[in-house]
């Protein structure tokens, strides 16, 4: 047998557990604190370098100074970045403003427009400082969801006028109306560096191979604006030209009435503070999926409150309206960024790059800025967003609003999306349906929709169709029933008894609530408390139900409990085909229950399960086409945007693999062959022993023994074993695939995600962390 093969000693029954080892890179240590250094300056610089080209481009697209925008992204990231409650979220000149941006410099002027922009900053101080934050996030997502898509197809159309070497109107319909003259005389030279720009833009993250993996390296704006740049060469085509810098203007204010500067203030405060908020919630989620990350929540209104000071400074030094921007923060989080050091540094290389690289920036041709912006504004149409939404049945909110900001503008737009949601919420409220139908046993009134005093008058006439002296089954299928309704159903509920009739109240399907539920007894969504259900039955003269017969108890109550409240959504997902976002890969014991520990049901996990949690490398002898292929399929074909490999406590395959060896003549069983692929986890348990390169760790406590110390160090074995399948390891390359490990201790009921860097599995605390705001 091979060195790698063979076992470890044997242990004794008593086994003392020495003290975890603390490591040079635990939290807070100076290796620890070297290494997030390293990786804020090296997010900084990727954010700076997606910065520059954005932020001339869309100060292009507004029709401000181009200094301007390499002044708001300054002053986002240093001023926002140290004031701000959300670290990893870069602020600067934002998408969502460009249109409300661009219609203030046209009719107020440049100089009028940065007083606005002061007045917008101290209105959001104000707002934080009164603590009104959270109440922004009780706006519909369907709206919010409409207003940037409607600001992103006014950009996109006004853009293409610039690609095609035009000018663009003020109004998306104008820009609508003017497109196909634009399209009959292009500008040839505009054209075609257009193309190239968004042809690169498209590409960049999809090269294969080794130049996939430098791909990484550059962010796609820049490679663009590189690649365009290139191509027009020697060409007369517009170009950046930076002013020489000097002190800004003193902002004045605008001759109009105070009602109109009033609305321009709120427009600028509202799409700001909208676009900030919602963007600061979503790089704290996408930072929290990151092993390592950061602990504790973002603070709204200090987020609020920081960007008021750093648009009031913008306003002051003559830049756009600042406001946090998904873009760059996620840029930011993805680049490995673990604190506001990262937006910081990119505010200073900004700054740095203004006034030492202008003569390079002024070969870049405005063709380009403005392809980057179109892109930019076709890719805030989300058809994931519509989707999302149509699914909740808010899709009517979100053309609403998306037409609205379109025909109208951002406010406007906003205020249509509102009417519409309080009109289908009030319809929701409203709407009842009441049936009345003869069964073969009695009657059976079915209530449709939340039962309201409204709905009384229609349920008592409906009521009133059922005989005297008959059994009814009164069936309530909505989530509200108010008091006039409740009254009114008890009183004619007491008068039918009290003729003769019996009354059953029920939920959906008609089900009585306080009905037994035969061979399981347990309700669908109900924790996993006290499941007596399927154990033998106590009494040694009863006859124990065989498995076969618990099994079909359970489909039995399924069919009675659960199928009623599934079926819709089951039946969406038999329409729309399954598209889960992860694939997870975990231990084939029984007391695994993957939908339990992740709290997820139908369509969310693309789930594998064997004997140890293994994942067979590509290529060997011994692989295995089962799970290959499953992992094919979920990365090619369905596209998962992540995969878990969960191993767990008591796994009998780590058992077997530190056991004893068969006989060398003995037949390899199917068993045998299979835990093959648990050999290398074994070997590399024994090799970080042996080389004293410390071990791997559990935060809080220290390993129990050798089975836990090979389950924890297995699940990063099958993860590298995982990097050698080719779909993985491209998608990877891409940054369009994640990888994480778990570790699920059963006895605690305690989940545990592996920090590859630190060698160390971080347990996944239940109590939500404290919020200040």
């Amino acid at each position: 047998m091979s060195q790698t093969e063979k076992q470890p000693p044997r242990t004794s029954h008593r086994t003392e557990i020495p003290p975890e080892p603390r490591t040079p890179s635990e939290p807070g240590s100076p290796v620890e604190r070297g290494r997030a250094a390293r990786r804020d300056l090296s997010a900084s610089i990727v954010v700076f370098l997606l910065a520059v080209p954005l932020s001339l481009g869309l100060a292009l697209a507004t029709g401000a100074p181009l200094q301007a925008g390499l002044v708001s992204a300054v002053v986002g990231g240093i001023v926002a970045g140290l004031l701000g409650g959300a670290p990893l979220q870069v602020s600067g000149a934002a998408t969502g403003l460009l249109v409300v941006t661009a219609d203030l410099v046209q009719r107020y002027g440049w100089r009028a427009t940065c007083a606005l922009t002061i007045l917008a900053g101290l209105t959001q101080l104000a707002l934080g400082a009164l603590r009104v934050a959270r109440a922004a996030l009780a706006i519909s997502p369907a709206i919010v969801h409409g207003m940037l898509a409607g600001i992103g197809a006014t950009i996109a159309l006004g853009q293409l006028h610039v690609v095609l070497g035009g000018s663009p109107d003020s109004s998306a319909l104008d820009n609508a109306a003017a497109l196909p003259g634009q399209l009959a005389h292009p500008h040839a030279v505009a054209l075609l560096i257009g193309a190239v720009t968004v042809a690169v833009l498209l590409g960049w993250g999809r090269l294969p191979g080794r130049a996939g993996r430098w791909a990484r390296v550059l962010p796609a704006p820049l490679a663009a604006v590189l690649a365009a740049t290139a191509v027009s060469a020697g060409t007369e085509v517009a170009r950046v030209e930076l002013p020489s810098w000097r002190m800004p203007e003193l902002p004045v204010l605008p001759d109009d009435s105070l009602p109109a500067l009033a609305a321009a203030v709120l427009t600028v405060t509202l799409v700001a503070s909208m676009e900030s908020l919602l963007s600061a919630v979503a790089v704290d989620r996408l930072a929290a999926d990151r092993p390592g990350a950061p602990t504790g929540r973002a603070q709204l209104n200090r987020e609020l409150a920081g960007q008021g000071v750093a648009n009031t400074v913008s306003g002051l030094l003559g830049g756009l309206p600042i406001s946090g921007g998904a873009i760059r923060g996620s840029a930011n989080v993805r680049a490995g960024a673990v604190s506001r050091r990262a937006t910081v540094l990119h505010g200073v290389w900004v700054l740095l790059c203004a006034g030492l690289l202008a003569t390079a920036l002024e070969l870049i041709p405005l063709a380009a800025l403005a392809a980057l912006v179109m892109v930019v504004g076709v890719r805030m149409v989300s058809f994931a967003h519509i989707r999302h939404v149509q699914r909740h049945r808010e899709f009517p909110v979100y053309a609403a609003t998306l037409g609205g900001v379109v025909l109208f503008g951002v406010l406007q737009g906003v205020a249509t999306g509102i009417a519409v949601a309080v009109f289908l919420a009030l319809r929701r409220l409203t709407h009842t349906r009441v049936t009345v139908t003869e069964e073969a046993d009695g009657h059976r009134v079915r209530v449709s929709g939340q039962l309201t005093f409204l709905a009384v008058p229609r349920l008592s006439r409906a009521l009133a169709q059922v005989p005297a002296h008959t059994d009814v089954v009164v069936e309530l299928c909505g989530s509200f029933m108010d008091h006039a309704a409740y009254e009114a159903l008890q009183s004619w509920s007491a008068t039918h008894r009290a003729h003769g009739g019996r009354v059953t109240l029920g939920g959906r399907s008609g089900r009585p609530l306080a009905a037994q539920a035969g061979a399981h007894s347990c309700r669908p969504w109900t924790p996993w408390r006290n499941h007596h259900c399927t154990r033998p039955a106590p009494d040694p003269a009863a006859v124990p139900e065989s498995s076969g017969s618990q099994l079909l108890g359970g489909v039995s109550a399924f069919q009675r409990h659960t199928a009623p409240l599934v079926r819709e959504e089951l039946s969406r997902l038999a329409r729309e085909g399954q598209r889960p976002t992860q694939l997870f890969l975990t231990c084939a014991d029984s007391r695994l229950v993957t939908s339990m520990i992740t709290s997820s049901g139908p369509g969310d996990l693309f789930t594998v399960r064997n004997v140890g949690n293994l994942v067979p490398p590509p290529g060997s002898d011994s692989s295995c086409d089962s799970v290959g292929a499953a992992i094919e399929y979920a990365v090619e074909v369905l596209r998962v945007g992540s995969i878990t490999v969960c191993g767990h406590s008591g796994c009998g395959a780590m058992g077997a693999l530190l056991g004893a060896a068969a006989p060398e003549d003995a037949e390899p069983t199917p068993l045998s062959r299979w835990l093959r692929h648990g050999r290398p986890s074994l070997a590399r348990m024994q090799r970080i022993g042996r080389l004293g390169r410390g071990e791997v760790a559990l935060s809080g406590r220290p390993v129990s023994d050798d089975q836990e110390r090979l389950a924890l160090v297995n699940v990063m074995q099958q993860l590298d074993h995982l990097r050698a399948h080719p779909c993985v390891a491209r998608r990877a390359a891409e940054g369009t695939l994640t990888l994480h490990g778990m570790y699920f201790h059963v006895g605690e009921a305690q989940a545990y995600v592996l920090d590859e860097s630190a060698g160390r599995f971080c347990a996944v605390r239940g109590e939500p962390a404290p919020v200040t705001v």
